[in-house]
């Protein structure tokens, strides 16, 4: 029994570590087989299937677990694929999302996807709360004014959830939260008192099965930049742990993590904002700089074109007085002729 203790450890750990790495199932495989084969003895082989909860004859929804029972009603249903979300998004937008946001856009309506299909999730107000502030966030700088409005309906209308919804949640808990303290917000998340985040709680506490998933921790890190708590990583991660563990009584690793994520990528975009403004700056003093030239041009040759207007108006000028003198002379030339002509004439 000494080696079928070891054996079910290293399973166990094995197990433990799969869930922070991808599963290799190749490798994983040959080494059980390779385990099981320690195990001559069937009674050895037969308990350590039992210590490990194996079913060889798995049915689906079949097992005799309270999560079984609970689901087993799903087994069977029709779950749409994360291409066929994207496929229905991509329809309803019916514009290519540009270069730079699509792997971004593609990622949210992928993972979101995945989180509402799954029978655990439960929709609510700071769930809600959150995927608004994460869209207001990616979306802030989309090159094409209008566009980040058309995502968001056509992200919401794919996964066949109400967007009016959605805001009206997100807005019930961020106007509750309106003057509160972090105590009050505590307190809240621990059941006590009224409002949507206490309901919110209370059902948490309820579910055995309550999933946790990344834009209900970004609507708990909205719910602190509304009471005051200073926006940094440092600042929430704390308070992040207290809210989920203390408060909600569930896990707060996953928690915290994207909320270090959330600013990561926050700053990243606020770095990328501030370059974005100066050089919107630089090409607007360009503009300035080359509509003055402009201008500068324009005004030399307009004052070039008054003096040579001035010039030919001389010239003119000039040309109508010889004219005149021309003219003058040739009458002079004619009476002094006539003269000529009289005298000849008389003589």
């Amino acid at each position: 029994m000494k080696v079928h203790a070891t054996v079910l450890a290293l399973a166990l750990a094995t197990q433990a570590a799969s869930a922070f790495v991808s599963p290799q199932h190749s490798t994983f495989g040959a080494r059980s087989n390779t385990a099981l084969n320690i195990l001559k003895d069937d009674e050895d082989k037969a308990a350590l299937d039992k210590a490990l909860g194996r079913q060889l004859d798995y049915q689906p929804g079949a097992a005799d677990t309270e999560f079984a029972r609970k689901y087993r009603h799903l087994k069977g249903a029709d779950i749409r694929t994360v291409g066929e979300a994207f496929s229905e998004f991509t329809s309803i937008l019916g514009r290519p999302v540009n270069a730079l946001y699509k792997s971004m856009v593609s990622d949210i309506v992928g993972s979101t996807h995945l989180t509402i299909v799954n029978a655990r999730f439960k929709r609510d107000g700071i769930w809600s709360l959150g995927i608004v502030s994460a869209l207001d966030l990616l979306l802030k700088n989309y090159p094409e004014p209008g566009v980040q409005a058309e995502i968001r309906s056509a992200l919401f209308e794919s996964l066949g959830i109400s967007e009016e919804e959605i805001i009206s949640e997100g807005e019930a808990v961020s106007a509750w939260a309106q003057g509160k303290t972090r105590a009050e917000v505590l307190a809240a998340l621990n059941g006590e008192g009224d409002g949507p985040v206490a309901e919110i709680a209370r059902a948490a506490k309820a579910d055995e099965f309550w999933m946790y998933s990344r834009f209900f921790g970004i609507g708990l890190v909205k719910v602190m930049e509304i009471v005051g708590i200073e926006m940094s990583a440092d600042e929430t991660y704390p308070i992040m742990e207290e809210w989920m563990d203390k408060g909600l009584g569930k896990p707060f690793y996953t928690a915290c993590a994207d909320s270090d994520q959330y600013f990561k990528i926050k700053n990243k975009l606020d770095l990328m904002e501030t370059m974005m403004k100066e050089i919107e700056i630089r090409e607007k003093k360009r503009m300035a700089e080359r509509l003055e030239a402009k201008a500068e041009a324009a005004l030399a040759k307009a004052e070039r074109d008054v003096e040579m207007q001035k010039e030919i108006e001389a010239e003119k000028e000039r040309l109508e007085a010889k004219a005149e003198a021309a003219l003058a002379k040739a009458e002079r030339d004619v009476e002094m002729q006539k003269e000529i002509e009289a005298e000849k004439t008389s003589a």
